[in-house]
């Protein structure tokens, strides 16, 4: 599986890292990184990285075949640029991409009251088959520390893509 994990905004960045750590290692991982995210990542196994400005690298291509794509955090600046098909930079221009190959693309916005226009947005590209999955807690996983709380939420975003896990105890009963 190829997996393209974009990080926008600064907020929630710690969510993004997380996620990408706690992927399996037999997923290929092409990480995109906002110039706000201000993160440096480690070269790994199956972890490749670019900047969002790299508007030609071969994610941007739908002929290179990535799975899907998950931005986390998304930024609503992001979320809006991918609602309205503005792909000025590699996150939005993947994004597009995924959209027009009809792959699984996932956003987790972080800002938080959403306003009518984010909701708009984010209603718009749902009806697109978009998964809008914003970082918001379960707590029948019955979390009782930060590290369960987001291993919860890291679970239920592998679950929306398909990726197996242990992350959280599931609903029994």
């Amino acid at each position: 599986m190829r997996l393209i994990v974009a990080i926008t905004g600064a907020s929630g960045v710690t969510l993004g890292e997380k996620f990408i750590k706690k992927l399996p290692k037999d997923i290929e991982k092409h990480i995109i990184l906002s110039k706000n995210a201000k993160t440096v990542f480690q070269k790994e196994q199956n972890i490749f990285t670019y900047l969002d400005n790299e508007i030609s690298a071969s994610i941007a291509s739908g002929s290179f075949g990535c799975d899907s794509m998950a931005v986390i955090p998304c930024s609503m600046n992001t979320l809006a640029k991918i609602s309205c098909g503005i792909s000025d930079n590699l996150t939005s221009r993947a994004a597009s991409v995924i959209l027009k190959e009809n792959k699984k693309l996932l956003l987790a916005p972080r800002e938080m009251p959403f306003s009518a226009i984010m909701l708009e947005n984010m209603l718009k590209l749902s009806r697109l088959g978009v998964i809008i999955s914003p970082p918001i807690l379960g707590y029948y996983a019955k979390p009782t520390n930060l590290e369960m709380m987001e291993d919860f939420l890291i679970g239920k975003w592998f679950d929306s893509l398909k990726i197996e896990h242990d992350l959280y105890k599931r609903w029994k009963g």
